[in-house]
């Protein structure tokens, strides 16, 4: 089975939403299952993880109820204040939904750089593997030292960066990047997807070419066996449909065996997040 690592579904609300700016017009609206099934189907993909976009339990419960209604999505990957100091009762609580794999904190929106070294965050994370929760790492290329450090901490928990860590793909800059993605890739117990690379580009001009480096690095240093495509929809849709997303990975991994191919589009996804359990 093909599984897209990486979805998002929001009914939009300009307050709430206010990362979603003018310039983001396509975006600006209700994202629901409905609008992505025949998508997904088209492309061939079987199941799809949905992550949350907004830092709240209501969003958690959110993409809970839409897991229970529509069985495609396979997983959710969903916000809890991992700061809280009654952070243990809450997982043991989000623990008895079997379509809850994992917590993502948008640490890029934080003002610290080192936001996810805090103590009391770090008192959270250390809490996940207790539960059998898995963690996705969403931040910018700056916050990569930070990253380091941060999963050198917790050799035994799930962690997988989000969209390539958003290296500036519009730019050309990648050593830097790859230097801290190298070292990361360095302890086995995290993962990478292939996600988000659209929207990192030139939203115009961008060609499957300017992202083969950036892929390239991320198999190569993560291996076959710990990366996982995303498509990020529907904010790609900024910049690609979700069928050019596709093309984009595919076009650019041509070099892989077929059962290459089917650990980066599902089976890691599945071993990541434990969907078969």
């Amino acid at each position: 089975m093909r599984i897209d690592s990486h979805q998002h579904f929001w009914k939009f609300d300009s307050s709430r939403d206010s990362w979603i700016d003018d310039e983001m017009a396509v975006i600006r609206r209700d994202f629901l299952p409905a609008d992505i099934e025949p998508v997904l189907i088209e492309n061939k993909i079987g199941g799809c993880i949905a992550v949350q976009a907004d830092q709240s339990e209501e969003e958690t419960h959110f993409l809970l109820d839409l897991a229970v209604r529509h069985d495609f999505i396979k997983g959710i990957v969903g916000w809890v204040d991992l700061c809280d100091e009654n952070v243990e009762e809450r997982l043991a609580y989000f623990s008895k939904f079997d379509k809850l794999r994992g917590f993502r904190h948008i640490i890029q929106a934080e003002p610290e750089v080192d936001f996810m070294l805090k103590p009391d965050f770090c008192r959270g994370i250390s809490t996940l593997k207790k539960f059998g929760f898995t963690y996705d790492i969403l931040v910018y290329s700056e916050h990569l030292p930070s990253v380091t450090e941060f999963v050198s901490r917790f050799p035994d928990q799930p962690f997988v960066i989000n969209h390539l860590a958003k290296p500036l793909i519009s730019e050309g800059k990648i050593e830097d990047w790859k230097k801290h993605m190298t070292a990361i890739a360095s302890f086995p117990n995290v993962f990478c997807k292939l996600s988000g690379m659209v929207t990192q580009a030139d939203l115009k001009t961008w060609q499957p070419s300017d992202f083969k480096p950036y892929i390239e690095v991320v198999i190569e240093s993560f291996g076959i066996n710990r990366v996982m495509f995303g498509s990020d929809w529907p904010v790609c849709l900024l910049g690609a449909s979700y069928k050019q997303c596709c093309l984009i990975l595919e076009q650019n991994t041509l070099h892989l065996s077929r059962v290459e191919n089917e650990k980066l589009w599902g089976l890691n996804a599945i071993d990541f997040y434990q969907l078969g359990s």
